[in-house]
């Protein structure tokens, strides 16, 4: 029921874009691209910053953010790259996230819109669960690069959900 309620939750907020190998299309495979797009508010820089506790003046103070070079507030780093485990877990229920490395490229700002992708470079099975390393990165406004990096998973099937 509650697995319901999310992919419900998720399919009416969050839009999909799948691009996937010639064959097999609903299975995994080297190459293939998973995205969602997300525009972060300023409640969602407020929430986040409630979790964390990360409270740097250059997510709250639009002057503090300029003199520091930006163009206004930036959105947290950290939350721009939450993209990547939420479009994984969302495809590959029961994910576990094993590790990431990231490699900040420019700000995000409140309200820019910003999609989150992640490409399968490299697949392998082990002990019947698939461990999954994704190349990912995260563009704002329809194609500047503002965070890249690698993931990896173990997914416990290369079956790929979808929401349509």
């Amino acid at each position: 029921m509650v697995m319901m309620m999310i992919k419900s939750f998720l399919s009416k907020t969050v839009p999909n874009a799948r691009c996937y190998s010639a064959t097999a299309a609903n299975l995994l495979k080297t190459g293939d691209i998973l995205r969602q797009n997300r525009v972060f508010s300023n409640e969602d820089v407020i929430e986040y910053s409630k979790v964390s506790h990360d409270l740097n003046p250059l997510h709250f103070d639009s002057e503090f953010a300029r003199s520091a070079g930006f163009d206004d507030r930036i959105v947290h780093g950290m939350l721009v790259a939450a993209l990547f485990p939420r479009i994984i877990a969302s495809h590959f229920p029961g994910a576990v996230y094993a590790s990431q490395s990231l490699h900040f490229k420019g700000p995000v700002y409140i309200g820019d819109e910003v999609t989150g992708e992640v490409e399968a470079i490299n697949i392998r099975e082990n002990k019947q669960r698939y461990i999954a390393k994704f190349s990912t990165k995260c563009f704002k406004n329809g194609g500047v690069l503002v965070l890249n990096g690698e993931a990896t998973a173990i997914l416990p099937t290369l079956a790929v959900e979808t929401s349509d």
